[in-house]
């Protein structure tokens, strides 16, 4: 019944559903050269034989993708990959990062009209749903054309959790879409099998498995000629809020080490001008890399306001203090900078990476700070200490290391379905 309801709903909704996107068009936030793919109409032409769909929200999830897409296509090489996003900021990533076998097109709104179409012309064998937005029209489509679908790295927070408890006939006839679900944690693993997903499977967490972020060595070399022997520190993936704090903590540095760089690198490079306000009205000599400025020996803040470009960051700064979690945002990717050998620093909100950010705490491969303030006490002990600093970084590479495996994992479990 719920079902029906929000079909005709949605259906109901095509005016107020444009005028949404519209709106989100005109700041920017969808790609006005690509438009009508969210209206489900094809972007380019379908590659010719089997086709995996592999739908991730945004960045992250779809950064996760990228080694699975890899070794699926060794195995098989005549599979082709579509890898759908939501997000402007991900559909220019996965342009610049996806192998020539796979292709990006953005996920069209869940509307029953255009997930027909999108579905019609793609019409995939299998599919790969990431993580944990979960749209009925579209899932809704799969099970009326018999396609297998497999939920990878599945996330369900305990919000979500109690939301989807109140149509758990609903909710259990959209996990019903899924031939597997594959969680990143127990919890996550327990919630979905409350509510009818079956069968479940935890393996670990798909992010354990991503390559390592790609960086420009010339582009690295050049920052190192640049910035010589001073000691730096990046606050990185930042949101509004958190570059006050590198400021006060630029401040706090300062005073004791005058020659200290602050790296920023916001999670959204389009509030490049607003961060560079903020840092000039704070009364910091700022140099940014979107405008190709270089780092003079007056520098202060370096900010990073270019997209793409944390692996070059994550491994020129030894130390990385995780935006995301000094405010109610939940926290980055941790496994990122330590594949990459940082000492990582991170706040008190890490409740989208919970699993990850216990064990790393547990293990000693992480330090957690409970309030922004701390931020230059632990960045200048780091400094002074370097053993501490390089204990840190040795612990969470040997983290991400170790848990590599966890992709043959997923691979073998998805098998039966890739074979078909």
């Amino acid at each position: 019944m719920l079902s029906i309801l929000y079909r005709v709903l949605t259906d109901l909704g095509a005016p107020f559903i444009r005028l949404y996107l519209w709106r989100r068009l005109a700041i920017g936030r969808e790609d006005a050269a690509r438009f009508t793919e969210r209206l489900g109409q094809p972007g380019r032409e379908r590659p010719e034989g089997r086709l995996v769909w592999c739908h991730a929200a945004s960045v992250g999830e779809s950064v996760s993708l990228l080694f699975l897409i890899e070794k699926m296509h060794d195995t098989y090489p005549d599979l082709s990959f579509l890898v759908t996003t939501g997000t402007v900021t991900a559909a220019r990533l996965m342009q610049t990062r996806l192998p020539p076998y796979a292709f990006h097109q953005y996920v069209p709104v869940d509307r029953a009209a255009y997930a027909k179409r999108f579905l019609d012309y793609w019409d995939p064998a299998l599919v790969l749903w990431v993580e944990s937005e979960l749209w009925p029209n579209l899932l809704a489509g799969l099970r009326e054309r018999d396609i297998p679908a497999i939920l990878l790295n599945a996330r369900m927070s305990e919000k979500s959790f109690r939301n989807w408890r109140r149509v758990k006939g609903w909710v259990q006839e959209i996990l019903s879409t899924f031939v597997l679900c594959l969680p990143q944690t127990e919890e996550d693993r327990s919630r979905l099998v409350a509510l009818g997903a079956k069968p479940v499977k935890y393996l670990g967490n798909l992010k354990y498995a991503a390559m390592p972020l790609p960086h420009d060595e010339a582009a690295l070399q050049k920052l190192r000629d640049e910035i010589g022997a001073r000691p730096l520190w990046v606050m990185a993936s930042t949101h509004r809020g958190e570059e006050d704090m590198a400021v006060t903590a630029h401040k706090g540095l300062a005073a004791t080490r005058p020659d200290i760089l602050t790296v920023i690198v916001p999670r959204h490079a389009s509030r490049g001008d607003e961060i560079t306000a903020l840092l000039t009205n704070a009364g910091l000599r700022v140099a940014r890399r979107s405008k190709t400025e270089a780092i003079a020996p007056e520098t202060q803040v370096y900010l990073a306001d270019t997209m793409g470009e944390l692996g070059l960051f994550y491994r020129l700064c030894p130390i990385v203090v995780m935006g995301g979690s000094f405010v109610r945002i939940g926290g980055h990717n941790p496994i990122e900078p330590a594949q990459l050998g940082a000492a990582i620093l991170v706040g008190p909100f890490m409740f989208n990476f919970t699993e990850i950010a216990r064990e790393f705490l547990a293990e000693g491969a992480a330090l957690q700070l409970q309030h922004a303030n701390e931020i230059a006490f632990a960045v200048e002990r780091l400094i002074a200490q370097p053993n501490d600093a390089a204990k840190l970084s040795q612990s969470a590479h040997m983290i991400a290391d170790q848990k590599r495996h966890i992709l043959d994992q997923i691979i073998v479990e998805m098998e039966p379905w890739l074979r078909q």
